[in-house]
């Protein structure tokens, strides 16, 4: 028979044992858990490491900062001084952007100062005339060859009576304004300026002191639209299509703004970074040909020979290229060379594209197939 005292020793064995089994499992979770927790760490630590390297740099910004530093300092040319709100623009402006197709913005130096966009504006007349009525419309009415005579030559407009013009010599340019659509001229310049804010991505609006000051001036252009007009090109109001023309070439921009037109030129006509279609794609390489032939110029064919990129130039001191399928450029710096271009503008859209592969003419052998 158990008595009290034993039922008491039994119940007091059996409970010691119950906590030193608890005891033995805690220990032995607690070790495990202090080997298991530097092996965590251990493999951890290369994750972690991994996320914290800096990333590598990005090859578009790399040759935008490089081209910039590396011409920074030049001091070449002159601001074009025969429009008078030219003169005055800040010498020092200097601003670098590079857009590529999928919309991704690389950007060094000046872009937020404007400068009035002038001959580039050309493109972009042209781009909506051929729109509304087709490339033979450009070709047939005032041509696309290269005049090889200076932008404004009235010469050559007498030369080949208006016929052997192209949309990016001064003669062909206000024919191509004076061909865009409208009951009057609010209409044609709604037209215009909306397209030009397309194509940048965002509203764009006009320098009224350039625009003033080249209106003053713009008497060689009114005789170019005169001539243009009694050669049968221009068909009606020569002079209001003068004026149309000089305001557009009044229209501000930035580096960025040119960078983003000229990108959506590489993308067929697509806008990359507002996804708005601002051009027919079948329509864009036309646009981009006579680009190539005559954009800067008359020293358009040594702008091809280096760079193989469609460009364009404007005495306002920006140019923006074309590298199609890829990016387009811009740059804005306003001293010029003796033929018009901006001379920073030139040798840093050359130094980029050449870094980038932009060339278009610069194809890669095709790889030999392997011999059986």
């Amino acid at each position: 028979m158990i008595t009290r005292p034993q039922h008491w020793l039994r119940g007091m064995v059996a409970l010691a044992a119950i906590v030193l089994v608890a005891a033995s499992i805690s220990a032995i979770g607690t070790s495990a858990a202090q080997k298991a927790a530097p092996a965590a760490a251990k493999s951890a630590a290369p994750a972690a490491a991994k996320s914290a390297a800096p990333a590598a740099p990005d090859h578009y910004q790399t040759a935008v900062n490089a081209a910039y530093a590396k011409f920074k300092s030049l001091q070449e040319g002159k601001n074009a001084d025969y429009i008078p709100a030219l003169a005055k623009v800040d010498p020092n402006i200097y601003g670098v952007a590079l857009v590529t197709v999928a919309g991704k913005v690389y950007t060094t130096g000046d872009i937020t100062s404007e400068v009035s966009i002038q001959s580039i504006s050309k493109v972009f007349t042209m781009a909506k005339v051929i729109e509304e009525q087709g490339p033979m419309a450009i070709e047939s009415n005032m041509g696309v060859d290269a005049t090889g005579q200076a932008f404004n030559s009235i010469v050559a407009v007498e030369q080949y009576k208006g016929a052997e013009m192209n949309a990016m010599v001064n003669p062909g340019a206000i024919t191509a304004t004076s061909m865009v659509s409208g009951a009057d001229r609010a209409e044609i310049w709604k037209k215009i300026i909306d397209t030009y804010s397309d194509f940048a991505g965002r509203p764009l609006s006009v320098n009224q002191e350039v625009f003033k000051s080249e209106a003053e001036t713009n008497q060689r252009n009114q005789a170019i639209a005169m001539l243009m007009y009694a050669y049968g090109h221009i068909k009606a109001e020569p002079l209001r299509a003068c004026d149309i023309y000089t305001e557009q070439c009044a229209v501000s921009v930035n580096a960025k703004d040119l960078a983003v037109m000229a990108a959506t030129l590489a993308n067929g006509g697509v806008n990359p970074v507002t996804g708005k279609q601002c051009m027919t794609t079948t329509n864009v390489p036309k646009v981009l040909a006579v680009m190539a032939t005559a954009g800067l110029y008359d020293d358009s064919g040594k702008w091809l020979y280096t760079t193989g990129l469609p460009g364009k130039s404007g005495v306002g001191g920006g140019i923006l290229a074309v590298s199609p399928g890829k990016f387009g450029i811009a740059v804005i710096s306003p001293p010029l060379d003796a033929a018009g271009n901006s001379v920073k503008a030139q040798k840093t859209i050359a130094e980029i594209s050449n870094a980038l592969g932009g060339n278009p003419f610069a194809p890669k052998p095709a790889a030999k197939a392997a011999s059986k």
